[in-house]
């Protein structure tokens, strides 16, 4: 049913957490050795991850409104996208505290990724709307979480920090792919031009594919360079057969989101233990 589409549960997306977990940890785990590093701004700085990741996902749906006939659907819609704006809200304060830790560096990058995620699906902007999620999640969920992560810690960000993020952040477009070729036909009828509504089912599921083979590609390249140093990350690497058949399959789209989650959590937790 339409209303289902914005129940709270399916609204929070939890699959994605594992974007917000893994691509601090990424960065948390790069800085670790530096000196003066403090676990208790890595715990806030993972916390407030995970709620701006919440509030990107409950906003999510708020251009949806105007196409929505049914009254209990467009009151969820309202719902969750208030309590997006509590969770941008928390991590705003928690925000506040980290800049005064880091400096006010950090607050350009705050504001650059509050701009981004406000953007995502609020007009007139609405990435999502002109087929761009993609693209911003790559930098927005990903390079920005790793590199805003690391300088809160370090003081600094690095081309090898950048090189380091880019794995992850291919994983956090895949991911929302996923989302986008599990919705594809609800999203067309309700006129969301969505990327993979833009260029169809099956160049979606190609470019799915090709995003997987790049988180492999990237990855041995970073490894024969000496940008990480360990290859603990290829014991997941045999789950990407298994999530190409699934998404070839109409069956297997509506769990294709959480088995993208389940394998970014893998790969990112034995690509933390490789750095």
């Amino acid at each position: 049913m339409q209303q289902d589409k914005y129940s709270l549960g399916r609204a929070l997306r939890p699959f994605s957490f594992s974007v917000a977990l893994i691509t601090c940890l990424v960065g948390i785990v790069s800085a670790s050795q530096q000196p003066g590093f403090s676990y208790s701004a890595a715990v806030l700085i993972i916390l407030a991850a995970l709620l701006l990741q919440a509030g990107v996902n409950l906003i999510n749906d708020h251009a949806d409104l105007q196409r929505l006939s049914s009254t209990l659907a467009r009151g969820r819609v309202v719902r969750n996208f208030r309590l997006g704006l509590v969770c941008f809200l928390l991590a705003a304060v928690i925000g506040i505290y980290l800049i005064s830790y880091a400096g006010l560096g950090l607050l350009l990058l705050l504001l650059v990724g509050l701009a981004g995620a406000l953007g995502y699906t609020v007009e007139p902007v609405n990435f999502k709307r002109r087929g761009l999620a993609v693209i911003l999640v790559f930098w927005l969920m990903g390079v920005l979480m790793v590199c805003g992560s690391y300088y809160i810690l370090a003081g600094e960000v690095n081309w090898p920090l950048f090189w380091r993020s880019i794995p992850v952040s291919l994983i956090s477009s895949l991911l929302l792919l996923a989302n986008e070729i599990r919705d594809v036909d609800s999203d067309r009828a309700a006129g969301i031009n969505t990327l993979t509504v833009r260029i169809g089912i099956t160049r979606a599921r190609t470019l799915y594919l090709l995003l997987l083979l790049s988180v492999v590609l990237v990855t041995s390249l970073l490894w024969i360079t000496g940008v990480i140093g360990g290859i603990w990350w290829l014991a997941s690497v045999p789950l990407i057969w298994l999530l190409y058949k699934q998404q070839q399959e109409v069956q297997g789209r509506a769990s294709l989101p959480p088995a993208s989650g389940r394998f970014f959590m893998l790969f990112g937790l034995l690509y933390c233990l490789s750095l």
